[in-house]
This record gives structure tokens, sequence and C-alpha cells, in this order.
């Protein structure tokens, strides 16, 4: 008996380490899915964090966290107060530009560019997930800034005059404490940016990316004895692309702009971002975080999976995992406020939006999705499934003729798809379907609706949107499709991803309408 139940625990034991190792075996990328690009990383104790780009939207700079690199769970924004970034006017070339995150002696900084505003700065806090600093405003230009700290000195690279430039700065002030120093022009190609400077083994080790962010990017990385050169190129360059002939069948594509983090079981990481082609070589997610391990040998330069490449399904050892729970499908507006996915374009106005009975209320003004100055009223989240279905109910409150609402499949104010329940001269309410290209805009015949609640829907696929719309939220009326690939990167440019919006315009000045929304459910199709 008492053999039999040492067998019964050996097995139980042995059950149990290969969970553990099933468990910290392969993930899929991109860890962090739709429009999250230019990813920084850094590391305290045993939590990771890491910050993207924002662009145009507002609050900027979402930020996460994570304990094994691969699940991450937002946290919240750098930038939450229109005195920390001002878009005014800022479209998808402008606003917040890629940042950096660090930690140092017990306090995170966040740098980037404000490319709309007064270009390169800072803030800080000694807890991310609550409120950050003002800006501190940096004297070295370029975009791209990044912090290195050592021996209580601060050092800044960033890419002005089309090379990485270095600078010791004050990071509480910004006074700049030393001339800026060119150490690196890169490799050849285009675009220097992205640098990051890290320690390791007695060099200091610069990595950027060149190539600019899209099907020529790359990662690249120099080495030097001393911080401010000379820095010799890895002979072995690029560690990182998808430019070359082992990835060109690739669904990845534009890899580039990378951080490094050692983990505290001393294993190296690289996240990066790229963008998943979909209908024809399109992509329409924007670029997103992907994750990648490197070895990084003792005195020699860093390889990254085995071959500079990435793969959706990474089938490599990984840190123990802690997966999290799944987002809900459904979102109510209970809450006293929307969730972090949740975010506006530019600076928006408070005064327009409210959550009230359980219910998202939108003020309709005159400013348009078209508007390239103000901020519409619309609040949007990011697509970030390939195959999707969103819908959403919607009610409009004393509207006078030319007020409308409706649900928005939205890459930037020029291409634009948007489902539109409108009042007319006549007192009557009617839906349409609305495609803005460009110069050009394209609406389909209005049909007549009872007055009362609309469910709008679309639905998303590799190469297709799909509108439809129900009275009954039983049975839907197709309003028509479009092929996606007129959305997408390639086709209306930007830096950004396709954003689902729930938006109230008005044809005069001043009008009493709100449209209510009830909920808005996203699910994978």
């Amino acid at each position: 008996m008492k053999l039999r139940r040492m067998t019964l625990m050996t097995g139980l034991l042995i059950s149990l380490s290969c969970l553990a190792q099933q468990s910290e075996q392969g993930y899929r990328n991109p860890v962090i899915p739709g429009f999250h690009p230019d990813p920084s990383v850094c590391r305290v104790g045993d939590d990771f964090y890491l910050v993207n780009s924002s662009f145009q939207y507002f609050p900027g700079v979402p930020l996460f966290h994570s304990k094994d690199l691969i699940h991450w769970n937002q946290i919240g924004h750098c930038l939450t107060r229109p005195s920390q970034v001002n878009l005014k006017g800022a479209s998808t070339g402008g606003g917040i530009f890629a940042p950096t995150i660090r930690y140092h002696d017990g306090v995170f900084y966040m740098i980037t560019t404000n490319v709309t505003d007064k270009g390169n700065f800072l803030v800080h806090t000694t807890d991310p997930a609550g409120s950050w600093s003002e800006p501190v405003w940096i004297k070295q230009g370029g975009i791209d800034p990044s912090l290195y700290f050592e021996d209580g000195k601060c050092w800044l690279v960033s890419n002005p005059d089309n090379c990485i430039q270095l600078c010791e700065i004050n990071p509480m002030t910004g006074e700049q404490l030393t001339p800026s120093t060119r150490i690196w022009t890169g490799t050849g190609g285009r675009y220097p940016e992205g640098p990051h400077l890290y320690k390791k083994d007695g060099w200091y080790y610069l990595l950027i990316s060149e190539g600019g962010t899209e099907y020529g990017h790359k990662v690249t990385i120099a080495r030097s004895r001393h911080i401010d050169g000379p820095y010799e190129s890895n002979p072995a360059n690029p560690i990182l692309t998808h430019i070359n002939k082992n990835a060109q069948t690739n669904p990845i594509q534009g890899t580039g702009h990378a951080d490094l983090v050692q983990a505290p079981d001393g294993s190296w990481w690289m996240v990066c971002l790229a963008f998943r082609t979909q209908g024809s070589q399109h992509h329409l997610l924007g670029r997103e975080t992907f994750l990648a391990p490197v070895r990084w040998d003792e005195g020699a330069w860093p390889v990254v999976n085995s071959d500079g490449t990435i793969r959706l399904e990474m089938d490599v050892p990984t840190l123990p995992q802690q997966p999290l729970p799944e987002k809900p499908e459904f979102t109510g507006f209970e809450a006293d406020s929307l969730s972090f996915d949740w975010v506006y374009v530019r600076n928006y106005h408070p005064e327009n939006y409210a959550l009230k009975d359980g219910k998202l209320r939108l003020r309709a003004t005159p400013v348009g999705l078209d508007s390239m100055e103000d901020s519409p009223t619309m609040v949007c989240r990011r697509q970030d499934l390939t195959h999707f279905e969103a819908t959403t109910l919607l009610h409009l409150q004393d509207a006078s003729a030319g007020d409308e609402s409706g649900l928005t499949v939205y890459m930037l104010e020029t291409a634009h798809s948007d489902i539109v329940l409108r009042h007319q001269a006549d007192g009557k309410n009617y839906i349409t379907l609305r495609h803005k290209m460009g110069l050009l805009t394209h609406e389909e015949p209005l049909v007549a609706v009872p007055e009362g609640d609309v469910f709008l829907r679309v639905t998303g696929s590799p190469g297709t949107y799909t509108f439809s719309y129900s009275t009954d939220g039983k049975t839907f009326r197709d309003l028509g499709s479009l092929g996606s690939n007129y959305l997408s990167t390639e086709t209306v440019g930007g830096f950004t991803g396709i954003m689902l919006g729930l938006f109230a315009t008005s044809a005069a000045e001043s009008s009493k309408c709100v449209a209510e929304f009830d909920y808005f459910e996203y699910r994978e199709k």
C-alpha cells in the first residue's frame, strides 16, 4: 500500500511538472493586438511595464502591466490631462510619437514627442497606475527620445538631423547638461530612429530602427566601450527584419522599433512593432506589439529568435505564464467612467459626454468626423480582431433636422464608414450608410425607421466590413458592404489603425439632440 501511494504521488508530481512545463512553453503573437505601436518596456522586480504611441488620441500613451511579458493588462494612460498633451490639430501623422518608459531609483519616467506641440518632453511618477507629472520639456530635438541612467547621471538619446545624438540632462527640470554629440547614423537605412541604450558586459549597446515603419523596417545595433562612442556596427545587422527572403510569406510584416528587457530569470526579450497583413497585403489593425526571445551571450551580440524573424505561433520557452481573465464582450454603461479601452479624437469636450441611468449619452455638436482641428463628439475603441461583430443600441432624443448619430469604422478623418441614424426635416428618422474616402463621399439611399430604439451592427472579416441594422434586435437588415482595403493603411496612409466609434453630430451650431447608447457588444465572429 505504501509503495502504491508513493507511485501515485510520483505520478502526480510528474503530471504537475509536465503541466508546469507546458504552461511555460509557447505563446501567440501579437501579445498586444490592435493599434499599439512603438512599444517600450521596463522591469521593476517581477513586474513589467509597457507603453505605446497614441498619436491624435486622448488620453495619451496607453500603459500596460504584465508578470510574464505575454499577458498584458492596461492599467491606465500616462497623459490624462490637457495640460500634459495638447492635441489641437493633430491627425494620424501628429500628436504623440514613440514613447520610452524607464525606472530609476523609485521613479518611473516616460519620455516622448508631441510633434503637434513643442517636441520632446517627459513625465514622471512613483505610481504608474496613478497620476503622472506635468511635462518637462527637453531641448534636444528629433523624435523617439529615450533615457539611460548610470552613476547618478541621466543620458538622453534622440535623432535630430537624421542621426542618433546623445546628451546628459536633468530629468526633473529638462535642463541639458552637456552638448549634444552625434554617436551613430545607423547602417545606411533611411530614418534611423527609436534609439535605446543598454549596458552589458562592459559594453554600451545602442539599439535603433531603420528603413521606415513599413515593409522595409528593421532593427540594428551597435556597441562601444564608452557611452559617447565611437560605436561599431554589428556585422550581422539587422538583428530583426522581415524584408528578407526568409520572411517574404510571413503574415507578419514591417517588424521594427524595438526595446530589450531582461527578465528575473536572466533571459532576454524583445518587444517590437509589426503589422499583420489581411486582404491582399493590406493591413487595417495598425502596428501591433509583438514579443520575441533573445539570446545574448556574454560579450556577444544579441540574436533575436535564432534567425531575426518572429512568428504568430511562438513555440519557445517562456517565463511562468500568468493568464488574465478574458475581456468582457458586453459593455454596459452602468459604471461612473469608461474603461481604458475607450479614447477620444484629440482633446475632447467632457461636457458633451455623460454616463447616466446605465446609458452613454452623447450631445450632438456641429464638429463632424471629418474635422481636422476640433474634437468630434465620438468615443472609440481599437479594432483588435480580424473577425468580429460589433453591435450597439441607439436612441435619439430631442433631435432636429440634420441631427445624426451612429457607429463608425474609423481610420482617420478622411477615411471612415458610418452607419447613420439621422433625423430629417419631415420629423422622421432614417438609416443610411455613408463612406468617406478622401475627397469622395458616398451615401446609400435613406431607409425610414420607426421612432425609438435602433440596433446598429458592423461585421468585420479580413476582406470586408458589412453593415446592418435592426428595429427589434432579432432581424438585421443589410445596408451594404465595403472592401476592407479601402480603409487600409496602404490605401489611405497614416500611422494608426481602425477604431470602432460611437458618435453624434448636428447640422446646427446649437442642438438639444442627445444620442443615447444602451450598450456596446464586441465579440469574435
